[in-house]
């Protein structure tokens, strides 16, 4: 599945569009509050009929994922291994399913990846900040790339990653 953010400068309030028909797949709602952001949310533009749209959430302030009313804290899902300086991400939903590491790289944005960065099962690609040689031009949409494996075993859990992953290196830096 390929599909891109129409909103560049605002991941948390965007469309998440198709690149093939440029229709929409999901909608991300962030709800703010006196201190900062509360809860993000993930909505199915094509529900299954009787179905809610509200696929998945992400509670900032208490670190807490929820994908299909189950709610699981952000410790229980990522471990991290490795030195100071070369630490690696390792995301799992439960323990039967597929773990991915992350990584993240100036160039090529978010990999997530599985057998020991063998192969790679998803890719988020964010815009770098602009240089002053593309200050005038409109900077690309961040996309988001999902191997069949991964799109059928943990779609929501990956896109929720990222988002995580994404959001948080942006408040470092």
């Amino acid at each position: 599945m390929e599909t891109y953010f129409d909103n560049s400068t605002n991941l948390l309030n965007s469309h998440i569009l198709s690149t093939s028909d440029n229709s929409s797949i999901y909608t991300l709602k962030t709800n703010f509050g006196l201190r900062g952001r509360k809860v993000t949310l993930l909505i199915d533009e094509n529900p299954p009929q009787g179905r809610s749209g509200n696929v998945a959430a992400l509670h900032w302030r208490e670190k807490m994922f929820e994908i299909g009313g189950v709610r699981k804290s952000v410790a229980d899902l990522r471990r991290r291994e490795g030195r100071f300086f070369k630490k690696t991400r390792h995301w799992r939903w439960t323990p039967e399913r597929k773990e991915y590491e992350l990584h993240y790289d100036e160039e090529e944005g978010w990999k997530a990846t599985l057998n020991s960065s063998i192969q790679i099962a998803a890719r988020l690609l964010v815009a770098c900040r602009p240089h002053l040689f593309t200050f005038f031009t409109k900077p690309t949409p961040p996309a988001l790339h999902l191997t069949k494996t991964a799109l059928e075993a943990d779609e929501v859990f990956l896109i929720l990653v990222f988002l995580y992953e994404e959001i948080k290196r942006q408040d470092r830096t």
